[in-house]
């Protein structure tokens, strides 16, 4: 049991669960209501595999640094609870599983978005930007952004500007989603030499930058209004919005001050923030 304990824990349960919470909606908004249950259970258990794979094989290049940090020191790698050739059997499993039964089960549009967004996230992200530049989850955090155009086209078999939207709310919410999480651990990034943005630069400039991201995913976020859902959704995002972007200044007035703030605070409402705007895209979808 320790065992499998510690390979579901390469998975990264509680990152998947986030990945899940944008893909549904965005299956419900493609499909103007509920979509068939068959498509709905296939994609969610392939973008499972896959979001698991994606964990996992970054948890085996990663092992390294997950030694040095006191965030990632429990995982299995870092534990020596897994070995790492059995790490990098077992996210490549995930992989090719969760590839092939995207294809299998939904389409091969919907396959490939998987594969690239596996790859995206273990090549692009973890071996090429991560230990290389303090603008590594700008650009890395695109991978997390997939599962919406996953779901949509799992849907549809295509895509159209309201996934690129719903893709473009999670691209700028990521960074200031991850770097008040990069705050509290800043000496843990720096420890293990990753150039994250607040190792690199000064309170007042992160928090700046925090504040510009959290500007452009609200903006993002009420674009999507005119184009693909109603009223429902317009005032419930531009609430959301509201509470994201006076979290946000208010990190930039700590910072500002010489205090530390409250970043963790801002870490979970982010959470909250983008799980209520997903979800107002379903309640919306289902109330027109």
């Amino acid at each position: 049991m320790t065992s499998i304990r510690a390979y579901v824990a390469l998975t990264k349960p509680r990152i998947i669960e986030l990945l899940l919470v944008t893909t549904l909606p965005a299956m419900v908004l493609a499909a103007g209501g509920l979509p068939r249950w068959q498509t709905v259970l296939a994609t969610l258990v392939a973008g499972t595999l896959a979001a698991g794979s994606a964990n996992a094989l970054n948890c085996y290049l990663d092992r390294d640094i997950d030694a040095l940090m006191r965030r990632t020191g429990h995982r299995p790698l870092a534990l020596r609870d897994v070995s790492p050739n059995g790490a990098l059997a077992f996210g490549t499993a995930l992989g090719v599983i969760a590839v092939a039964s995207m294809a299998l089960f939904t389409n091969l549009l919907a396959a490939a978005l998987t594969a690239l967004a596996i790859a995206f996230y273990v090549v692009v992200y973890t071996m090429l930007l991560k230990r290389r530049t303090s603008q590594n989850i700008v650009w890395g955090g695109a991978a997390g952004c997939m599962p919406v155009l996953i779901g949509w086209s799992a849907v549809t078999g295509s895509l159209a500007w309201a996934p690129v939207l719903l893709f473009a709310v999670v691209f700028f919410w990521t960074p200031p989603h991850f770097w008040a999480l990069a705050i509290r651990y800043r000496d843990d990034y720096a420890r293990a030499g990753v150039p994250m943005l607040p190792v690199v630069a000064s309170p007042v400039q992160v928090a700046r930058q925090i504040v510009a991201y959290s500007w452009l995913t609200v903006a993002t976020s009420l674009a999507l209004w005119p184009l693909a859902t109603g009223w429902v959704y317009g005032v419930l995002a531009l609430g959301a919005g509201v509470a994201l972007l006076a979290e946000a200044h208010r990190l930039l007035a700590a910072a500002r001050s010489g205090s530390a703030g409250h970043p963790m605070r801002l870490f979970h409402l982010s959470n909250s923030y983008l799980a209520f705007v997903f979800l107002a895209v379903a309640v919306d979808t289902f109330l027109r």
